[in-house]
């Protein structure tokens, strides 16, 4: 293949990676604190369209990132749901290291212990959070900064923790978790969040942004195939005259 047939085609797998990504938000519409991963190219392509430049196949360089942006509140009125408005992560303790979510379906497990859907212990600041058998969760209470109490009593906080500028440093491993794979990269304690008990944040996928990236995709994946067609076809004729 010639040069610019291996960028051509390079460029199509691209294509074909961030149509996977765009499928993908789409299908987590609904799942809660889910953060939609975004690509360069969509802004690429505004600049080229605002300065009338037309798209040049084979030049497709997409870097990926996550969109950790705020999703809107929905009332679910669960106890046990909670929604962190601001910058920050729950931290889940798991065997192989924290995990760090905005999604906030929690549960109580045999033990009293707050965990998530999968029945991860929820971390506190000083430990696990614990339910007494004698309070049912309708007398659980939480308030803004996180701190869980039942009848006037304290029963834990939530450690909630941020990444400033190493949000995107975070790699994702399923069930609307990410964790930390960088060495030297250390969570610091939230700043300005605010929990909200009986609420959940949903996705913050835009449908319409990602289809407006969908078509963007779907048209520079055609153009390059065209290209590269017109590309074969031409090496095709060549090689017909040289052989006479």
């Amino acid at each position: 293949m010639s040069e610019i047939t291996n960028q051509i085609s390079s460029s199509i797998d691209a294509l074909m990676k961030e149509y996977e990504i765009i499928t993908n938000n789409l299908a987590n519409v609904s799942t809660v604190g889910f953060k939609r991963r975004c690509n360069a190219f969509s802004k690429a392509m505004e600049e080229q369209d605002s300065a009338n430049q037309t798209y040049t196949p084979g030049t497709v360089e997409l870097e990926s990132a996550f969109d950790f942006s705020q999703g809107n509140m929905t009332e679910t009125g669960r106890e046990l749901d909670f929604a962190l408005m601001g910058k920050g992560f729950f931290v889940i303790e798991t065997p192989d290291g924290p995990l760090y979510t905005r999604n906030g379906t929690f549960n109580i497990d045999q033990n009293g212990q707050i965990v998530d859907m999968q029945g991860r212990i929820v971390a506190g600041e000083s430990g696990t959070i614990t339910i007494p058998s004698s309070v049912s969760v309708s007398e659980v209470f939480a308030a803004a900064d996180g701190t869980v109490s039942a009848h006037g009593a304290t029963l834990g906080k939530f450690k909630l923790v941020d990444f400033a500028d190493n949000q995107n440093k975070l790699a994702p491993v399923g069930c609307n978790c990410f964790m930390v794979t960088e060495e030297g990269i250390e969570p610091s304690a939230a700043e300005n969040i605010i929990v909200k008990q009986r609420f959940l944040e949903a996705s913050n996928v835009q449908i319409v942004e990602e289809l407006v990236d969908m078509m963007m995709v779907t048209r520079m994946y055609e153009a390059n195939m065209e290209f590269l067609n017109t590309n074969r076809q031409a090496s095709s004729s060549l090689m017909s005259v040289a052989m006479g």
